[in-house]
């Protein structure tokens, strides 16, 4: 399985690419923003995208949006991982049909437990 971390802390994707190879993923990819992120996308086939709210250049909601409006990657489960826990930006990205949203900090097993949750239910919820 591909994962995309995208955040623009390097030691949050440090943090978050650990805690995955400790639950067993090995194929890792990063981008520090949104934009980057979509290059990406364009290049690699990813099996779950892990994506912060606030960046610069362009913000993991509107990364998400883009991802939900094209063919070929709208079905990808995307994980909101961010310290954004307002009940109005939550709605925002249920609306935008994000697959899960995990508030920062977080452990393992959250994060686990969201992993394990999207692939159950389904890659995209809504």
């Amino acid at each position: 399985m591909k994962v995309l971390v995208v955040d623009d802390s390097l030691v949050m994707r440090r943090i978050i690419g650990n805690h995955l190879r400790a639950l067993g993923y090995s194929d890792i990819l990063e981008a520090d923003n949104g934009r980057r992120a979509l290059r990406i996308l364009e290049e690699e086939r990813i099996d779950l995208i892990l994506s912060d709210w606030c960046m610069q250049v362009m913000h993991g909601i509107e990364l998400l949006r883009n991802v939900r409006k094209n063919e070929a990657t709208k079905n990808i489960p995307f994980i909101m991982v961010t310290a954004e826990a307002q009940p109005h930006l939550i709605l925002e990205a249920i609306r935008a049909q994000v697959s899960d949203y995990v508030v920062k900090p977080f452990t393992r097993d959250t994060l686990r437990e969201s992993i394990e949750k999207v692939f159950t239910l389904g890659k995209v919820a809504g």
